[in-house]
């Protein structure tokens, strides 16, 4: 079979990562990268080659998606990078209850997607406006949408619903669940490390980011999961607010006179450690600042013990608990919010050995924990290039 050369496209609300894989034998990374600061006075352009080393860090003026996007072309084809191209794929955040696996991007899902753009207005148009981009400055090459949803479509119609009238989920209002592109990355890293045994065991696989969620798993899919009708739900976030009585969206909007658009805006980029700490959305910046800052302390340990609470809860939708998978770039990186989320779970079999857990090794738990807790770095991309490559096999 001969190579491919994958672009993958990774759409946020201000930021693009991108990377470029050969798909044959192996799996090999040519060059991984991200523009950063998108709409803000300032962007950032960053690339790195195969080694990880960095080739490219320049400002440049991205005032929306598309502006950046251009700038990646232009860049891909002054360095050549943009021939042999075959095919790009798309980390899509939502595919409604149609699409429960990747896709190839035609007009009819274009289509579809733009209705659905409204479940998710925080990314969808950004994703769509890359797919776009990508037809006007690369036409010749196949595209392919990789769903973050996806990984969602055999949990429980028990787990999917809300307590709402029928004719709304009718319409499309249930639980979905997201990070499904990182959840089915580690479910495959753990068959590796860990054999069927570990994979078909009771697991609850914890993606803490920016985005924060957690979901349980058993025999690979999904049985529950923390996020539910849009991104915002569930955990604590850096700038999202989580889980939320919805009667304070109502004292909002009819006591403080806020439009949607401005209690969007509040939930989604003003709340989460930046609006309980009043002080920064980054975790790292909050542990460094929580022993003189009490507010910083108090937005760490919101997190933290929100998490511990939704640990115990999809625990329960198991019946139980084999193994904890930390992933993200917290999970994946800070050995004190680990420690401190499994911090007084000894009663659900939870033990953490120190030493392991700050050298972050691939099991962080001791040897008297029943359940193994576990650190594996999720890899978005390359989920991403693998669905966009086995889509390409099946393409007529």
């Amino acid at each position: 079979m001969a190579d491919r050369h994958i672009l993958t496209v990774n759409s946020g609300s201000s930021s693009i990562k991108f990377s470029v894989y050969r798909m044959g034998d192996s799996e090999e990374l040519s060059l991984s990268g991200e523009i950063s600061g998108i709409g803000l006075d300032r962007s950032l352009f960053q690339a790195r080659d195969s080694l990880g080393k960095t080739i490219a860090e320049t400002g440049l003026a991205a005032e929306n998606h598309r502006a950046a996007l251009e700038s990646l072309f232009d860049w891909l084809k002054e360095h050549a990078y943009d021939r042999g191209l075959d095919a790009a794929g798309h980390r899509v955040v939502h595919g409604g209850a149609m699409y429960t696996g990747p896709q190839p991007v035609t007009t009819g899902l274009i289509a579809d997607l733009r209705k659905l753009s409204r479940f998710a207005p925080q990314h969808l148009p950004h994703e769509l406006d890359a797919i776009e981009a990508i037809s006007r400055f690369a036409p010749h090459i196949k595209q392919v949408a990789c769903f973050d949803t996806a990984f969602y479509r055999d949990m429980p119609r028990i787990a999917r619903l809300y307590a709402l009238p029928r004719e709304l989920e009718e319409e499309g209002l249930r639980r979905y669940g997201f990070h499904g592109l990182s959840y089915e990355y580690i479910t495959e890293e753990l068959a590796v490390a860990g054999g069927g045994e570990a994979v078909s065991g009771r697991v609850i696989m914890a993606h803490l980011g920016h985005g924060a969620s957690m979901t349980a798993a058993r025999n690979g899919r999904a049985v529950d999961t923390t996020m539910g009708f849009t991104p915002a739900g569930g955990l604590v976030m850096s700038t999202r607010c989580g889980d939320l009585d919805p009667g304070v969206i109502l004292y909002l909007l009819e006591h403080k006179g806020m439009s949607p658009a401005d209690v969007s805006g509040l939930v989604n980029r003003r709340a989460g450690l930046a609006g309980i700490s009043g002080i920064s959305p980054d975790m790292k910046e909050l542990l460094d600042k929580e022993q003189e800052e009490p507010r910083a302390h108090e937005a760490v340990e919101l997190f933290c013990y929100q998490a511990r609470k939704f640990l115990g809860a999809l625990a329960t939708a198991l019946g139980g608990l084999d193994t904890l998978v930390f992933t993200g770039g917290i999970g994946e990186n800070s050995h004190v919010i680990r420690s401190r989320i499994c911090e007084g779970l000894g009663f659900m079999g939870i033990r953490i050995d120190p030493e392991r857990n700050r050298a972050c090794s691939p099991v962080i738990s001791g040897d008297d924990s029943t359940v193994t807790v576990m650190v594996i770095k999720t890899n978005e991309e390359l989920m991403i290039a693998r669905h966009t490559n086995n889509t390409l096999r099946g393409w007529r």
